[in-house]
């Protein structure tokens, strides 16, 4: 069973809330563009584009933004834009594996910008491979914890679903990425309402760090990479216990 790390709960709040709504459409938008180039602009045959696609209309991204994306991804909008995507692998405080996603057109000052985060807040950036076999990709879709039980969300097994768990104050439903799509209109269709699906790296593992120094370290460092321009996602395998992460987040 994958890990859970309470990140997703945060991250999503984070976004959900996030006065620079600017910011995050031009993220989603480039999610959006890079994978249709990467993958054709028919959803149902690229589930990287449905989960892009989703997950931008799951922030009120409008449908006139997310076409253009599309269009610029297969080149019909005109010339696309030569972003490219970069994995960064590193170590945060506590000895915290950290996965960072990049969509960029100058990988060496994403890079750079990158090892400065990690440095500024006490981690350490690695080589290619140094953490990314902590993690594996699936489709995870997030609800309510307070709305919903995790009996609720059983229908989502027989679509295809791996797990439900708590994260945080949401429930964390993952599964393959292929049958995120399914599982997603699986739990719609039994009135379910969900606050965010996406494809993300979950922990195979998780990492304790119970420090309140290392943890209010940890969480300034993934906020910075979460806040920066380029950065698409950022994935980590901690476990901060309870009572101390609503400290640090505060």
């Amino acid at each position: 069973m994958s890990g859970h790390s309470k990140w997703a709960s945060i991250k999503h709040k984070k976004a959900a809330t996030d006065a620079k709504r600017g910011q995050l459409f031009t993220k989603l938008a480039r999610a959006i563009t890079v994978a249709a180039r990467e993958g054709g602009a028919d959803p149902t045959a690229n589930f990287t584009l449905a989960a892009a696609v989703e997950k931008a209309k799951g922030y009120s991204m409008p449908k006139d933004n997310i076409q253009r994306a599309i269009d610029r991804g297969t080149g019909a909008g005109g010339a696309d834009e030569q972003i490219e995507r970069v994995v960064y692998e590193g170590y945060g405080p506590g000895g915290a594996a950290i996965l960072v996603e990049a969509l960029t057109e100058n990988r060496n000052r994403t890079g750079s910008e990158v090892r400065h985060a990690f440095d500024r807040h006490g981690g350490s950036l690695g080589e290619p491979g140094s953490v990314a076999w902590q993690f594996e990709k699936r489709g995870v879709v997030l609800v309510d914890a307070g709305r919903y039980a995790e009996e609720d969300l059983l229908a989502a097994i027989d679509a295809g679903a791996e797990d439900v768990a708590e994260d945080g104050d949401l429930l964390k439903v993952t599964a393959e990425p292929a049958s995120l799509a399914a599982v997603r209109a699986t739990l719609e269709q039994a009135g379910v309402e969900i606050q965010a699906a996406e494809l993300a790296m979950e922990p195979k593992t998780l990492v304790e760090v119970a420090g309140e120094a290392e943890a209010r370290a940890l969480m300034r460092l993934m906020e910075a990479l979460d806040e920066h321009d380029d950065v698409e996602a950022v994935h980590a395998n901690f476990d901060v216990p309870e009572a101390l992460l609503e400290r640090t987040t505060a």
